[in-house]
């Protein structure tokens, strides 16, 4: 019984150490100086309105055509269903509630 229990530990001990060297010799990840510590979050009512475009600029879909249209003319309606974009001053800030796109 006794050496059936130290040749079950030493078995154990050699498996710790194997394990234990298979654990240093793995990569951990580590955050670079260039990373921040924390995420930011995206702005929501800003990601279900806005998408962003290559160009650095964003674009939208306009308001006001959904209900309440009879005493708006027919050119003013078809006006809103054009896109509208963001113009310098609306990127700084979109770019700042929109951080990842």
């Amino acid at each position: 019984m006794a050496s059936l229990l130290s040749s079950s530990l030493s078995s154990f001990r050699q498996w710790t150490t194997s394990a234990s060297g298979l654990a240093s010799s793995t990569r951990t990840f580590s955050a670079s100086a260039s990373c921040s510590k924390y995420k930011l979050k995206t702005h929501s009512g800003t990601k279900k309105r806005w998408k962003a475009l290559p160009n650095g600029t964003f674009k939208r879909g306009k308001e006001g055509k959904v209900h309440l249209n009879t005493g708006k003319g027919r050119g003013r309606v078809n006006s809103l269903a054009q896109t509208a974009y963001s113009n310098p001053t609306q990127t700084a800030t979109l770019k700042r509630l929109m951080p990842y796109a």
